[in-house]
């Protein structure tokens, strides 16, 4: 674990405080828990000044701050599970059987009450709006133009999306439209994080295949694959997905020359809430732009402006970390993905343009009885808290032999360079259920050049077109099982962990080749840890 101070370093080689014992699975319920994480302001060079974020704990005892950096120090010992570590989703983990709902299961310790309001957002999470006018009354507002008509038609099962195919529609994976500032005053808005990029001034931020009845879409997202054949050093070769990318039929005129073309296929919903109050400080923690400790690795945050209190905050959710919390990130993909306002963002058109006119001259869905948006409040409060407690499934096979010597390797490869293994929420999490709680996602949620050839050219805030947010683990192995594939990085293009790990450029080109040199018994074993996941 990289640190950008020695004190930490010399607190995670002192014997830590034995973690108080519950005959459950709560450890820390009841608990003074958090994880010291000390950065200074200068080791962020290249983000903002973090004057206005916190880089420090301030809610700790030094007890405290002893037992939570000895509960979170990367383990030495492969030779059994370590403590908790079945339950990566903390109290919440899930131990509903293991099926095709996997992703789909309500935090297990949220109350009685709470499991209602997870039900009503799930409810919401799967409606299909429709177009204006109907007789629906509080459904419709649906595009005009749009990628699908609910939540869960992206995020397939509550999980990974899945790339188009011949006989499939795109509607788990789309393409973001951007480019870069070009004048003087978008150069400033950039530096002063009043926006992430600039959208294409026809097609706005995203490619919209579908609309409503009388309305054309704006174009269909075509890819194409090669075959990039990579040698093993045990002789095993393996073939990758190079893929391109084009759109057939637009609709509205030629993009602009500026204009880049990103593939997003949808995350897995599982364990946003946790993610949600891991504790700023501890996520900056891990941050060495600069790289100044020489191990090639150097993270960076994606620092944000929250629209709604116009501050700075720290980006930890989307591709490339520009969305800071689980409700904006909802509000995005309402108006973006569906058409449809919320009071977050209350654009009745979605991502129409005003070179789009036949789109801003069809109806809208606002419903005066209901409110001023399509989706009012009471909808985003339902739809975010389903969000927020979508449970992390119970770990599998963490004894097995064979999943603890992948386990090592994957310490040994350098993997939790970026795959931070543990945290501990904040105390202060506005609801009970993420609150000081251990987890595991195996991810810093930081931004690191993952080499050209994932490259998509698109800057994104502090995001460069090579730069990805390291995605939490937990749940990859049960990929195939709850969405029937397996697609793994940001466009799916990597059908196996196998390709996925081979496709690792840049700061992970390491640990690629790492796992690229060992023979078929150890990288069979590192692949089994990631499966119990």
């Amino acid at each position: 674990m990289r640190r950008l101070l020695d004190f930490p370093r010399r607190l995670r080689r002192a014997n830590g405080l034995p973690l108080l014992k519950n005959p459950r699975y709560q450890p820390f319920r009841g608990l003074s828990i958090a994880i010291l994480a000390i950065v200074s302001a200068p080791a962020l060079a290249g983000a903002v000044d973090p004057a206005g974020l916190a880089t420090s704990r301030t809610d700790l005892t030094p007890k405290d701050q002893a037992r939570v950096i000895a509960v979170t120090r990367p383990t030495a010992d492969f030779s059994k599970p370590e403590a908790f570590e079945t339950m990566q989703g903390g109290a919440g983990t899930s131990r509903k059987q293991v099926d095709r709902d996997a992703f789909s299961q309500p935090s297990e310790n949220i109350t009685f009450e709470e499991e209602s309001n997870f039900k009503l957002g799930n409810a919401l999470f799967r409606k299909n709006w429709v177009s204006s006018p109907s007789s629906t009354q509080a459904s419709d507002g649906l595009g005009p133009l749009f990628n699908e008509r609910a939540c869960q038609n992206c995020h397939l099962k509550d999980g990974r999306g899945r790339p188009p195919s011949a006989d499939s529609r795109t509607t788990s994976m789309l393409l973001r439209l951007a480019r870069d500032a070009s004048t003087a005053e978008e150069k400033a808005e950039i530096a002063g994080h009043k926006v992430l990029n600039f959208p294409d001034p026809v097609y706005g931020t995203q490619l919209q295949e579908l609309a409503v009845p009388g309305l054309k879409g704006e174009g269909r997202m075509r890819v194409d694959y090669g075959d990039e054949k990579v040698a093993l050093g045990d002789g095993t070769v393996v073939s990758l997905r190079k893929p391109s990318y084009a759109i057939d039929g637009l609709g509205y005129g030629p993009l602009d020359p500026h204009t880049t073309v990103s593939p997003r296929l949808t995350p897995p919903m599982i364990g946003l809430g946790l993610i949600e109050q891991i504790a700023p400080a501890d996520i900056l923690a891990h941050a060495d732009p600069d790289d100044r400790d020489g191990d090639g690795i150097s993270g960076k945050p994606n620092i944000v402006r929250d629209v709604s209190s116009d501050e700075l905050t720290l980006g930890r959710f989307g591709w490339k970390a520009q969305t800071a919390s689980i409700r904006r990130q909802a509000a995005e993909a309402f108006d973006g993905d569906i058409g449809i306002s919320t009071p977050e963002e209350p654009n009745h058109w979605g991502d129409c343009t005003t070179a789009e006119k036949a789109c801003l001259a069809m109806p809208n869905g606002v419903q005066k009885r209901l409110g001023t948006v399509e989706a009012p409040s009471p909808v985003m409060d339902l739809v975010t808290f389903y969000s927020q407690n979508l449970a992390v499934p119970a770990r599998r096979d963490v004894g097995d032999p064979a999943v603890l010597a992948g386990k090592k390797l994957f310490y040994d490869m350098g993997c939790i360079s970026c795959h931070t293994p543990k945290f501990v929420t904040m105390r202060g999490a506005p609801n009970k259920a993420q609150a000081f709680q251990l987890v595991w996602p195996y991810s810093d949620f930081l931004l690191h050049d993952m080499g050209p050839g994932l490259a998509d050219g698109q800057v994104v805030g502090e995001a460069t077109g090579r730069e990805w947010r390291t995605p939490p683990l937990w749940g990859v192995g049960l990929t195939q099982t709850v969405n029937g594939n397996s697609f793994f990085l940001h466009d799916g293009r990597a059908r196996t962990l196998t390709e996925a790990i081979l496709w690792h450029g840049g700061e992970g080109q390491k640990a690629r080749d790492r796992f690229a040199a060992t023979d078929a018994a150890d990288r069979n074993a590192l692949i089994k840890f990631l499966e119990s996941l």
